[in-house]
């Protein structure tokens, strides 16, 4: 008899897109486990935001028909769904509604925790996050610039190295960052460079940006041997180390006590960096297999198997992208403060005098690109930040002890 396992899929979004991934990979998703000697129960939980993007709830209802006659299970967490749950929280664990408004609901940090309590009460054994602008694909740039388009066994990569871990981390391809293609006619590259810098974070930095910009456009292109399953690693060291993205990221349900909690200031970006930096008695794998990030929802007629001969630049005077920029511009900057406070406390005054003035020199320069947007709201955000960096350390601290106190109550998972 093929012994069992639970899989499950969080989804933490607030695009109708991501329908359109489920529907368009479920099958593939199923095939990987065809030739499988255990049995892997599936489940996608869709955790949807409505005022994300002012979305109506039919937008998040659009799972076509056979993807329930599958062997797949659709869980959505609703908004009704969270505030039961939250006193459900608040009557088992003793926790008061300021610690559960922290822990559960809508954002970032909060969505995955939801997704992550809903998995635990629903016996899964592995959970994979899946942003809703990715796809289970690398693209490969060929020696005469041509792109060859290779599926990705996303699941099962993941699957044959998380018994053995507590944490696995994929790849990503594509449009890994929302910064998009600037000339250097229009603003000076040390100009451009102090910006970068002063809301760069643990995996975007001036360096890997400019490299990508005078190479490929701004486009990260897979490697060829690790897009075929070769080289599964493990990430040693301190956290500082052990860097990890919040999709394709899969948590072992089974080793909970290597597991923390996501976090992210209000309003802020970073939820899988701060959980990067409690990781450092986990086991953490850098599994070979990739998603291509569609970072600018430019080519979502990939999920229909249009897979484009090249990849384009992204630039900074297209519709929608000038609103994307500066909203990854403020949730960067929210959180860089809370970062440099946990990494280096002694220095975090000095370290922050910089970041202020690499960003007063650039903030101009980078505004006067955009027509409609007002870029000095970044300095702003960087100020109240920085003033509250304390208090989002000690939230950050008190939301891990209420996913903690969770933890150590397996008696009351399930019920």
């Amino acid at each position: 008899m093929k012994k069992e396992i639970n899989f499950g899929i969080g989804f933490v979004t607030g695009r109708p897109n991501v329908c359109k991934v489920i529907n368009s990979y479920y099958k593939e998703v199923l095939d990987q486990f065809k030739n499988s000697d255990t049995v892997v129960n599936l489940t996608f939980f869709i955790l949807f935001d409505l005022s994300y993007q002012f979305t109506t709830r039919t937008d998040f209802y659009g799972i076509v028909p056979d993807v329930y006659k599958e062997n797949v299970n659709i869980k959505y967490i609703t908004p009704e769904n969270i505030e039961e749950q939250k006193k459900i929280l608040m009557s088992r664990y003793e926790l008061s509604e300021k610690d559960t408004d922290m822990f559960l609901g809508h954002g970032h940090a909060k969505g995955r925790n939801t997704v992550l309590y809903y998995a635990l009460n629903y016996n899964i054994d592995y959970l994979l996050f899946w942003d809703d602008d990715e796809y289970p694909l690398a693209c490969i740039k060929k020696k005469d610039g041509s792109i060859e388009w290779k599926k990705q066994n996303n699941l099962l990569t993941h699957l044959e190295s998380i018994k053995n871990a507590d944490i696995t981390i994929g790849y990503h391809c594509g449009y890994i960052s929302p910064i998009p293609y600037i000339d250097s006619e229009d603003v000076p590259e040390e100009i451009l460079k102090d910006y970068i810098e002063a809301i760069s974070n643990e995996v975007v930095s001036w360096d890997s940006i400019k490299e990508k910009f005078e190479k490929d456009n701004g486009v990260t292109y897979a490697d060829s041997e690790i897009a075929s399953g070769q080289g599964a690693y493990e990430i040693k060291g301190k956290s500082s180390k052990k860097w990890v993205a919040g999709s394709t990221l899969c948590l072992n349900m089974r080793n909970l006590d290597k597991i923390p909690a996501f976090y992210n200031p209000s309003e802020a970006r970073g939820e899988d960096t701060f959980f990067s930096v409690l990781l450092d008695n986990s086991k953490v794998i850098k599994v070979p297999t990739y998603h291509f990030h569609d970072g600018f929802l430019k080519y979502t007629s990939i999920m229909k198997k249009n897979y484009p001969k090249t990849l384009r630049k992204i630039k900074s005077t297209e519709d929608e992208i000038e609103q994307r920029f500066l909203k990854a511009s403020r949730g960067w900057i929210k959180y860089k403060p809370l970062l440099m406070y946990i990494l280096d406390k002694e220095n975090y005054k000095e370290k922050i005098k910089i970041v202020y003035r690499k960003l007063k020199n650039s903030i101009e320069s980078i505004s006067s690109l955009f027509e409609n947007s007002d870029f000095n709201c970044v300095l702003e955000e960087l100020k109240k930040y920085d003033r509250k960096v304390e208090e989002h350390y000690q939230e950050f601290l008190k939301v891990n002890d209420i996913w903690n106190k969770i933890k150590s109550r397996s008696d009351l998972w399930g019920k």
